[in-house]
Order: structure tokens, then C-alpha cells, then sequence
């Protein structure tokens, strides 16, 4: 383990882990600005116990913001879907969790795979900035992407063929529409890790993976997932 000291100034340079949360991912974080919870506020939490500094968390409603934040040095730590297109500004950690991107359609609609919502005349709705719009941007060759606050919102009210999602919160949306459905199959696997500024040096950055690695193996993440009501998530494998 590396000196508590080092990674202590290099992390927390202010004297508190200043940690951004994405309230809009309710996989991974539920509540309000002024008191979050979920999985990533206690790893959040669990860090600044480790380095025995004050936690504080700045609360977003979209993944860009904190990938923005930690760029801008305004936050120690972030959570966030890895994509090449962060990779170059930001360090990840191995994984901590695996989410699923899907497709929400109409009951009627003639998309039943992924590779049917590739085609000519599909407009996808998407997150801006999300890791699926990330993802979809420089995968899907054919389809149309529209953004908005929510995939399933703009979906829903541009009329288009398609809207993406994470699953879990996208099934309740279905449950909540009749009408319209999950299509199966999922179009990418959403590994969550835990970022930081990429001028960490190397004992400092491999205190933070060796940190994730530890509460993935202890049974952390799952429990805390667990309660967050959010069991089906699926803990990384070791990193």
C-alpha cells in the first residue's frame, strides 16, 4: 500500500475529497443534492475514511458534468463510465460495476435487436453526454441520434423509433408506459469505475485501484448495492 501521506496530499489537496455524484443514474446513486446515497456515496465515503479527510459531495444530474469537474480540478474523485473518449483526460480504476445500455421501442415497433435500430430512418433518443451517446456515437453507422436531458424522454416526446437507457431504470419506465417495451437485447455493457486526475502519480493511482479492488472482493460494493436497492446490478469482476 502506498504512503497514506502522499496519496493523502495528492488526492485531497484541499484537505477534503471533494467527490461529484451523478444523480442520474439511479443504478448508482438515489436521493437528493443534500443527502445522497447509493453505491458510489460510499465509496465516496469509504475513501475519505481511508485517507481520515472530511467527504464532500457536489451532486449532478448527468455524467458529463462530473467528467467536466474532475478536468477542471474541481473534484478529486468522479464516477463514471469508461470510454475512450474520457480515457484521455481523466485515470480510471478497473470497474467496480457493470451496467447494460438497451433499447426502449414501441409494443409495435419492428425492432426486436440491436442490429435492427442500425438503419436508416431510426432516431435514437439519447442522454447527452451519457457513456451510451458516447458509445452509440461512434458505433452506429446508419441511425440517428437525438439528444435531450433523458433517452427515454426525448423518445417519448419527439415520437422517434427508439429511446436508450440503462435497464433497470428503463424497465420501470415501460412498466410505467404501456405501450411501449425493452427491446432484449443489450447494445453495450457500461463499465463503471472510479476516475481521477491522470497527473496522480503512480503509488497515489494505484492506491485508489488497489482500494477498489479490495471493497469489489470484500463484498462492499455488492452489499451496498444491496441496500440501495439495487441487487441486480452486476459487481466488475477483479480488475
Amino acid at each position: 500500500m502506498s504512503d497514506l501521506t502522499q496519496v493523502r496530499a495528492e488526492l485531497a489537496p484541499t484537505g477534503v475529497l471533494r467527490a461529484h455524484i451523478n444523480l442520474g443514474n439511479p443504478v448508482l446513486t438515489h436521493g437528493t443534492p443534500d443527502d445522497p446515497g447509493g453505491v458510489t456515496v460510499d465509496l465516496a465515503t469509504e475513501a475519505a475514511a481511508r485517507l481520515d479527510v472530511p467527504v464532500e459531495f457536489t451532486c449532478v444530474q448527468a455524467a458529463r458534468h462530473s467528467f467536466e469537474a474532475l478536468v477542471e480540478h474541481r473534484a478529486d474523485i468522479a464516477f463514471l463510465a469508461v470510454e475512450p473518449a474520457r480515457a484521455a483526460q481523466v485515470a480510471f480504476t478497473a470497474p467496480y460495476v457493470l451496467i447494460e445500455g438497451v433499447y426502449v421501442v414501441a409494443t409495435g415497433s419492428p425492432i426486436h435487436s440491436v442490429g435492427d435500430a442500425d438503419r436508416e430512418g431510426v432516431r435514437i433518443g439519447v442522454k447527452e453526454g451519457s457513456a451510451y451517446d458516447l458509445f452509440l456515437t461512434r458505433t452506429l453507422t446508419l441511425a440517428q441520434l437525438v439528444r435531450g436531458a433523458e433517452g427515454v424522454d426525448v423518445y417519448l416526446e419527439q415520437g422517434l423509433e427508439a429511446g436508450a437507457g440503462v435497464r433497470q431504470p428503463a424497465t420501470r419506465w415501460v412498466d410505467a408506459h404501456p405501450g411501449h417495451r425493452v427491446v432484449p437485447e443489450r447494445f453495450q455493457e457500461i463499465a463503471q469505475a472510479v476516475a481521477t486526475r491522470p497527473d496522480l502519480s503512480e503509488p497515489t493511482a494505484a492506491w485508489v485501484r488497489d482500494l477498489v479492488e479490495e471493497l469489489k472482493a470484500s463484498g462492499f460494493v455488492a452489499d451496498s448495492l444491496a441496500r440501495a436497492g439495487q441487487a441486480d446490478a452486476t459487481v466488475a469482476p477483479p480488475g
